[in-house]
């Protein structure tokens, strides 16, 4: 199930309804958290969210309603006695600031530091890229590789079946059949998250073909001059970040206490340059499953997988 759990969703200043920062993104055998605020450590208890499941932390930035949850966040890990490695990705310029978290932070697990300073990848599928903030500010996107829909007329055509599917797989071709010849490409599934930025590349890159886009939209279009002063993202500007890099559905946070508690405003300032997505402003708590990949009627072999995999609904 790749699911992502909202934590919290104001941004410098929190209300008695949002909390600061915090996402969690459940993505097969990986959990990443994602700008842990103040309060994460709570709000994952709320949420259901084991803090065993975390395997990388992603720092966007170190203004503090982005990462002044870590040291509770690693210290509850500690305390629960994680034992695999966890992965804190930040910028390098915020070098010090990490430090300083980590320093009162609960030790006892097997934490492993990757700053980044430039545009790359950082994991296997995971890459960030600059954004446009007052501070050094990158945001992440997680990137399936592509693959193969099987379809089973052309495999039953060719006299394929069982083991001999993954075998074809593997090798690209089997006695003589091609793999393109009895399947089709299913593109690989993408998550982008874009916090505290002005529009820029960075931010046009990292939405591009997004099927899950998350992005700041701290103020209404009304306060541009706000935005643009801090370097922020309207909501009608992160819908048309959305409508510009064809993201399947769009999920707005980060907002400004000035909004209250109802921000319908600025959903609907973002739904009206991207009416093609689906366009939701998180609320704290909410989980957003990752949409379904679209794919033709047939069968997919999982990695690893030597069988076929029946593909009556789309896997997740």
């Amino acid at each position: 199930m790749r699911e992502l759990v909202v934590l919290g969703t104001a941004s410098q200043v929190p209300t008695r309804t949002r909390n600061h920062n915090g996402y969690f993104l459940g993505w097969d055998g990986e959990g990443l958290l994602f700008d842990p605020g103040e309060g994460t450590q709570r709000q994952m208890i709320h949420a259901g969210v084991s803090a065993t499941r975390i395997t990388r932390i992603c720092l966007t930035h170190v203004h503090g309603d982005h990462c002044f949850g870590l040291p509770g966040v690693l210290s509850r890990m500690a305390l629960d006695g994680v034992s695999h490695p966890v992965h804190l990705h930040y910028p390098a310029a915020g070098e010090d600031v990490v430090r300083a978290l980590l320093s009162v932070s609960s030790p006892g697990i097997d934490l492993r530091l990757h700053p980044h300073g430039s545009a790359g990848s950082v994991a296997e599928g995971l890459e960030v890229q600059p954004l446009k903030h007052r501070i050094a500010t990158f945001g992440y996107r997680l990137t399936e590789p592509d693959g193969r829909t099987f379809l089973p007329e052309r495999l039953r055509a060719a006299g394929i079946a069982g083991p001999d599917i993954g075998r074809l797989q593997r090798g690209g071709s089997l006695d003589g059949v091609p793999l393109e010849e009895v399947s089709i490409p299913r593109p690989g599934q993408r998550f982008a998250f874009i916090m505290d930025t002005a529009p820029c590349a960075g931010a046009d890159e990292l939405a591009s073909g997004a099927d899950l886009l998350v992005t700041e939209a701290t103020f209404s279009d009304d306060d541009g001059g706000l935005a643009g002063q801090y370097r922020h993202l309207t909501a009608g500007q992160a819908g048309q970040l959305a409508a510009t890099a064809k993201a399947r559905t769009l999920v707005l946070t980060h907002f400004s206490a000035r909004y209250g508690d109802d921000v319908s405003l600025l959903a609907a300032q973002a739904k009206a340059r991207a009416p093609a997505a689906a366009v939701m402003a998180a609320a704290d708590l909410q989980r957003v499953a990752v949409p379904p990949r679209r794919t033709a009627p047939g069968f997919t072999i999982r990695p690893g997988s030597t069988h076929g995999t029946p593909q009556d609904e789309p896997r997740r």
